[in-house]
């Protein structure tokens, strides 16, 4: 049995002929785990999506496409449009992009990303919830405490969506509406980093 696991480990570990190739950390393999986690980030991703439009002064945290929208109908109105939303989406993209490269660094460490994801997307919604909570029940959404809160729940949703993406292989998205900038970000990615050139 112990030779087989050290036979496998050494054929993970196999250095094919030309550039190294890096090996995806294995997956969760428990899918009744991998469904309790799947519920639990919907639901987070609901609340932290419903006490940002309610608290923020209508900020989308988790389907940042909704922002693009309010977004726009300000510039048609000719308003002057919240800093929250005009920056939410470039944040979205870079936090999106630095989970990509930690997820690659842990990768190459072969460190599963599952946990230090979860770990890092709880830790901004800490903040969040810190700032949330310190602004008091008359919090400003135009105030510098209430923007840095609401780009923390931004980035906390991108590091979400991008661990699905990552870590999750194959499970459903828990925040739908910004799959497709997910997913265009995270092949972006793969391709920037090497590993999928052929599927381009």
């Amino acid at each position: 049995m112990a030779s087989e696991s050290l036979f496998s480990g050494l054929k993970v570990l196999d250095i094919a002929k030309g550039p190294v190739r890096l090996v995806s950390a294995p997956s969760v393999d428990n899918w009744r785990a991998v469904q309790v986690v799947l519920i639990l980030l919907s639901v987070t991703a609901g609340s932290v999506d419903a006490i940002g439009f309610l608290g923020l002064g209508g900020l989308f945290i988790a389907h940042i496409t909704g922002n693009l929208v309010i977004l726009a109908a300000h510039i048609v109105a000719d308003d002057k449009a919240p800093l929250a939303n005009i920056i939410s989406f470039p944040v979205f993209i870079v936090a999106l992009s630095v989970t990509r490269l930690l997820a690659a660094g842990l990768e190459r460490m072969h460190v599963t990303s599952l946990r230090p994801l979860l770990l890092l997307q709880f830790l901004l919604l800490g903040g969040f919830l810190a700032l949330c909570v310190g602004g008091g029940l008359r919090l400003d959404p135009n105030a510098a405490n209430a923007t840095i809160a609401g780009m923390l729940g931004v980035s906390a949703m991108a590091v979400q969506n991008a661990l699905v993406q990552i870590s999750l292989k194959e499970s459903p998205s828990t925040c739908v509406m910004t799959t497709n900038t997910t997913r265009f970000v995270i092949d972006l990615g793969e391709v920037l980093l090497g590993r999928s050139r052929n599927d381009g």
